[in-house]
């Protein structure tokens, strides 16, 4: 007989002695009693060596007291030994579920479930599992089968409804709630747990469609108690009456918003329904809120709401006294919630000269407080700062900082100007300012060390988030990571590349990516929690939220730039060569990295030492040594462009309207000869912005791959990219038409001029003709900004251009508070003043 068929013939039970040790292993294993299980499989090993039930469970122990690989090597002998146990394939799936490899581990569950299909262990991990992967199809089956094994449990029930929800079914969801609904009986007041289930079936009657019943019950419910949650009865209240029409909907909304006067979607439902619209000079709306405004004098919202409706002399007279509320009472955020009304003109023109007028009239009055005065100047700096003038901006700020010079905000409001002025190392400067006139604001100290970030003082900024960080941890950085601080970890990835070190700003924004992951996975254990609370409409907000979870600016931002570093080592490998050299590392640099060694062995050495308090060592906890500190490995990776496809993947579906992402998927398979991805990839960046620069140079990148091919593609892919590319560009243009075209069409757009000089440099045009249309930039009708102010310095220097630091002079001459311009020498002695003192004469107050 082969091994094979050995394996699946029915095994021999052990004799009475040995099976009831090994009832005794389950046990112990259960009750955490891992040292006496290790010593029980023993014993029954030594008779029966191939007893792969036994085999499995020692394995288990054994990844449970640290010692991993050996525990899976037995795990997986035990399988191949026994292959009928649902015991071998249901400690299977557990190490696999450990090692978040949810779809092996649902396959291993799967076989188990085929030779013990009422284990209610298996059935229960296998709905966690469906769920986690989305495969609600199966997982309606499943809950069917746990139900019928389990009919008096409760969770069962809408376990089950809500299995139907999810795939789709709401008739079969609501019936089986209709059910269960029906068979309660002797119900609390006040139970929350049967509240929350009247909430989710109102909700589930209302998407169906029948409002009537939804109202009905919703009535009934909160009248007799059973829903205790408020809002909620107030919420569903008004919107089912809203869909309905009734005359009844706007005492709704108004009872809505005298329960909460301060959210603005009850204000905006209440106008909804009303049938008024919220436009520019909307009559309507604004008396209606004027009423509420009369009603609630307390309430912000509506006066907040009335401005951005408002308009010309209607808006002067309500911003005037919503100004002159806010400087007298002394709100710092005034200005932050104004801001959002600078999009119109003629109200920003306005609230200038109302802050104006405020500002001349307090300077006059003795009877007015002096801190008016101060909030005021405060005011006036932001919003000049906000218009980009920044010589008025100042002179508020110097004006405010002699009237108050310990006030925080006021050198934040510095360092925000001189940053958008292009003076880094000023800006940093200031916020140590702020930071040292309260060393234990957290705030202030994380605001400093993200300004020190920006302006590539990367050591620096980790010793002020040092201040607040574990003192045991390997570094700042490592505990900030643990953390999943993604404020952070982008913000020191950007510093890395800006650096000139793309090995540790991929090694950032893989950790990034790593946070989204683990986000994903901590989703698990809330599929079973939620059903054993009766959490039912918070769940399925968690469910739709994980959905869109990679639709995050942190994650788009960090696969874009980690897939860029990925097609810049693809393009040129000796990026990797040249980093590996630990001859290109600073000083302080390698002084850095040893210190770091030194930190983190230290930490190793202290775990040795210190006795375990158990032996148990949950799966999920262990965490792997870091191989690749220096993020070489990541960088120099055989697959560069399978990993930045992987971290695109998701962003095609979750954030389609991003032109960004399709250049970035662009790159990618252009690269991997996708000749249809690259073309559908610009066709759809086309459709969103046909003018943006970047998409300029892939059009013209994508023609000349086209033309450079040897051959035309095989059918169908030849003639579809061949017609998916003459819809794009034109074949009767040449590419040097195109350019010139694009170039004449946005003339006073910076970054379309350099775009166009990209795309002359990419069609082998001389030098000087490349270095002419760079130098476009600094001419009086370009609206140059400092970001392509600086790409362009790049570009030039990719070039190997002599007129590098021509360039450097215009441009400093252009943006003359602008730091960034500036040579080396001068930059490294700005460096040295960020942090050499405090203006404010302040001394540093230590962290407790």
């Amino acid at each position: 007989m082969s091994k094979a068929a050995s394996a699946l013939a029915k095994k021999t039970p052990l004799p009475s002695k040995e099976a009831t040790l090994f009832k005794e292993l389950l046990t112990l294993y259960e009750t955490r009693q891992l040292k006496k299980g290790l010593k029980t499989a023993d014993l029954i090993l030594k008779k029966f060596p191939e007893h792969g039930e036994t085999l499995c469970m020692k394995g288990l122990v054994m990844t449970h007291m640290g010692r991993k690989d050996e525990g899976i090597d037995l795990v997986k002998k035990g399988v191949r030994l026994d292959l009928m146990s649902h015991i071998c394939w249901h400690v299977f799936g557990l190490i696999q579920k450990a090692d978040k490899h949810y779809e092996e581990a649902l396959k291993s569950y799967t076989q188990a479930l085929r030779f013990d299909k009422d284990n209610m262990n298996l059935l229960r991990d296998s709905a966690q599992l469906q769920t986690q992967l989305r495969l609600f199809d199966n997982l309606v089956d499943t809950r069917h089968t746990i139900l019928k094994l389990r009919p008096n449990q409760r969770q069962n029930w809408v376990a089950l409804a809500l299995a139907h929800h999810l795939n789709g079914n709401l008739l079969e969801a609501k019936m089986i709630m209709d059910h269960y609904l029906r068979s309660l009986k002797n119900i609390p007041d006040y139970d929350t747990e049967h509240s929350e289930t009247l909430i989710y079936y109102i909700r589930l009657l209302e998407e169906i469609g029948e409002l009537s019943e939804a109202l009905s019950i919703l009535d009934v419910s909160s009248k007799s108690r059973a829903i205790v949650d408020r809002t909620s009865i107030l919420e569903i209240r008004a919107r089912i009456l809203s869909k309905q029409k009734s005359t009844e909907a706007e005492e709704a909304w108004r009872a809505l918003i005298e329960h909460n006067s301060d959210n603005y979607d009850y204000y905006r439902g209440y106008l909804k329904n009303l049938g008024i619209t919220e436009e520019n000079g909307s009559s309507e709306a604004l008396t209606k809120l004027q009423e509420l405004v009369d009603q609630l004098p307390r309430a912000a919202a509506p006066r907040r709401l009335q401005l951005t409706i408002a308009s010309g002399d209607e808006f002067r007279n309500l911003i005037k006294p919503y100004i002159t509320k806010g400087l007298t009472r002394g709100i710092p955020s005034l200005f932050a919630d104004l801001k959002a009304l600078y999009a119109d003109q003629e109200k920003q023109r306005i609230i200038e000269d109302v802050v104006e007028a405020c500002r001349e009239e307090y300077a006059h009055l003795s009877s007015v407080e002096p801190t008016t005065l101060l909030w005021t100047l405060y005011f006036l700096a932001q919003h000049y700062s906000y218009l980009s003038q920044f010589a008025k901006a100042l002179s508020a700020l110097e004006q405010a900082l002699t009237h108050t010079p310990t006030l925080p905000e006021l050198h934040m409001c510095k360092a925000r100007l001189l940053k958008r002025s292009g003076d880094y190392f000023g800006a940093a400067r200031c916020l140590n300012d702020a930071r040292l006139l309260d060393g234990q604001d957290r705030f202030l100290n994380t605001k400093c060390g993200k300004y020190l970030l920006r302006c590539g003082m990367i050591e620096e900024a980790s010793s002020i988030f040092g201040l607040f960080t574990k003192k045991d941890a390997i570094s700042p950085a490592a505990d900030l990571e643990d953390m999943q601080s993604l404020l952070f970890l982008l913000e020191e990835a950007d510093a890395y590349r800006r650096n000139g070190k793309p090995n540790l700003a991929l090694k950032k924004y893989m950790a990034v990516k790593k946070i989204y992951d683990e986000i994903e996975d901590d989703q698990f254990d809330f599929h079973g929690y939620n059903l054993r609370k009766f959490t039912l409409n918070i769940y399925l907000k968690l469910l739709a939220w994980e959905n869109e979870l990679r639709s995050h600016p942190g994650y788009v931002k960090a696969a874009i730039q980690a897939s860029k570093i990925f097609v810049s080592v693809y393009d040129d490998p000796s990026i990797v060569t040249a980093l590996s050299s630990s001859s290109h590392m600073t000083d302080a640099e390698k002084k850095a990295k040893k210190k770091a060694k030194k930190a983190a062995q230290k930490v190793q050495d202290d775990k040795k030492v210190t006795p375990a308090t158990s032996t148990d060592k949950d799966l999920e906890d262990v965490k792997p040594k870091d191989d690749d500190p220096d993020g070489l490995k990541q960088l120099g990776a055989s697959d560069p462009l399978e990993q930045a496809s992987k971290l695109l993947h998701p962003l095609t579906t979750l954030v389609p309207n991003n032109v960004d992402v399709w250049i970035a998927i662009y790159d990618v398979a252009i690269r991997r000869k996708k000749l249809l991805q690259a073309v559908g990839a610009l066709n759809h960046a086309v459709a969103l912005d046909p003018s943006h620069p970047e998409l300029h140079i892939r059009l013209v990148d994508l023609r000349i791959a086209a033309s450079s091919l040897p051959q035309q593609p095989p059918a169908p892919i030849g003639p579809v990219f061949a017609d998916a590319l003459a819809k794009i560009i034109p074949g009767e243009l040449s590419n040097e038409t195109f350019n010139s075209q694009y170039l004449q069409r946005h003339s006073s757009n910076p970054q379309a001029t350099l775009a166009a000089a990209k795309v002359s440099h990419k069609l082998k045009a001389p030098r000087d003709e490349v270095e002419a249309g760079v130098f476009a930039l600094v001419g009086p009708e370009v609206k140059l900004d400092i970001a392509t102010a600086l790409s362009a310095t790049e570009f030039l220097a990719v070039l190997q251009s002599s007129r590098v630091d021509e360039f450097r002079a215009a441009c400093q001459a252009r943006f003359e508070l602008s730091t960034v311009f500036k040579g080396p020498p001068e930059l490294v002695l700005l460096r040295q003043q960020v942090l050499s003192g405090t203006s404010a004469g302040v001394e540093d107050e230590t962290v407790a």
